[in-house]
């Protein structure tokens, strides 16, 4: 048996918030962050509104010769790092050298530096592009920059499964802490708001093309019609509970199950959509040792695309039955961050836990024909939480699942797998 691994820390840059408490009093609030793209000029584009993070300088937040080598992203989860830090109330300069790391979720990378660059390249030549853009647009780069800041020299590393990434880090940090580590940095900050990364995103064929924010993203709703993309994500704390209450932290969960599976490729013969998804839940239930009846709360990955909304809500009745768990899509307020989008959702669940309050999904008036779930819209529910479940999809078929729970004083964890 080993020790379980707990939640100290919470760090967050969100279209509806700048730094964690700011969000999370927006989220209960219903105060959505989607307007129209302020960071470029995007009337000539087909979608034209974006959660975007608001009232960031990034020059209050990081040191100035950090500022010519990191994209915009970056400095958004160099914040975000340094909030959650601060929240865990924990220097990682007293650990042992190689008992802190850092596992965080990408997508893409820093895309507004690497366009930056590739347009002084075609305009003005090589001697024009930066050097740092050898790794500013790096999918591993929040990681390096992270590591280096806070001098973390344990297991590192970084997960690209777009929407799925914020849950399949947490879950890698998981292991890392299951293999000797007392402390990881994880979670996930993205974000590509620049013309290069708008149209990469709108070729993907999901984009919302609405104009009015109030209709533009409407997971499960019978007016969805696709997404609103957003930049930000929360950078987590995440620590070996022995090692947690032995310098008397503060927890606010525990991360007590996970699974992912992969949708097959279609015309493969084999079954994806809701029955993959199915089996994640599932398989995280059965890590967390928790029964479907346990779940107080599902976060649901909410694609605001018909068939994908289908296909979650037949897995959630299949596991819970019909209406049996209020569900939850809290990022209609924030947009999908891709990989930071899980990890958002693992705070407002951690939260959710600390307050007994669940998040509403705003803007949703009516549930498309045949979905039978009990969607907390328009305002929170005050419901005691205890166990919540997060459901994350990733384009190209990654579906993963990951349960948190209020902190059990000396429980240990499962052994791994």
């Amino acid at each position: 048996m080993v020790s379980a691994a707990v939640f100290t820390g919470i760090g967050v840059v969100a279209p509806n918030g700048l730094t964690a408490p700011v969000w999370w009093k927006a989220t209960v609030g219903g105060e959505s962050g989607i307007r129209r793209v302020s960071r470029f000029d995007a009337s000539g584009y087909p979608a034209r509104l974006a959660g975007e993070v608001p009232g960031f300088d990034p020059a209050e937040h990081i040191p100035g010769r950090l500022l010519p080598q990191t994209d915009h992203m970056t400095r958004l989860a160099l914040a975000a790092a340094q909030e959650a830090f601060d929240d865990a109330d924990t220097d990682p300069a007293r650990l042992p050298e190689y008992a802190a790391g850092v596992v965080t979720a990408s997508s893409a990378g820093g895309f507004e530096f690497g366009q930056r660059e590739l347009e002084a390249l075609w305009s003005k030549g090589g001697q024009y592009v930066s050097a740092y853009q050898s790794f500013a647009w790096f999918y591993a780069v929040n990681t390096g920059q992270i590591s280096i800041r806070h001098g973390l020299r344990g297991p590192s590393g970084v997960l690209v499964t777009e929407q799925a990434g914020g849950l399949d880090a947490v879950a890698q940090a998981r292991r890392r802490l299951r293999g000797g580590s007392r402390l990881i940095v994880t979670g996930g900050v993205d974000g590509a708001i620049c013309p290069w990364g708008w149209t990469a995103q709108l070729a993907g064929g999901r984009l919302s093309l609405a104009d009015d924010p109030a209709h533009a993203y409407l997971p499960f709703d019978a007016a969805a019609r696709g997404y609103v993309p957003g930049e930000g994500g929360a950078i987590l704390i995440l620590e070996d509970a022995a090692a947690a209450r032995a310098r008397g932290a503060r927890v606010y969960g525990e991360l007590a199950g996970y699974a992912a599976t992969f949708d097959a490729k279609p015309g493969g013969g084999r079954p994806g959509g809701a029955p993959a998804l199915r089996r994640a839940v599932e398989l995280a239930l059965d890590d967390a040792g928790l029964a479907p009846r346990d779940i107080d709360v599902v976060f649901a990955d909410a694609a605001a695309v018909p068939d994908l909304d289908r296909a979650e809500a037949e897995a959630i009745t299949s596991v819970f039955g019909p209406r049996r768990v209020p569900v939850t899509a809290p990022k209609t307020m924030t947009g999908r961050l891709y990989a930071g989008g899980a990890a958002l959702d693992l705070a407002a669940a951690l939260l959710s836990l600390r307050d007994a309050l669940i998040p509403p999904t705003v803007h949703v008036t009516r549930l498309a024909d045949g979905l039978e779930l009990d969607l907390v819209t328009a305002r929170p529910r005050p419901h005691p939480v205890r166990a919540a479940l997060v459901l994350a999809r990733g384009r190209g078929g990654f579906n993963a699942a990951a349960v948190v729970v209020a902190a059990r004083p000396h429980r240990p964890a499962h052994c791994p797998r």
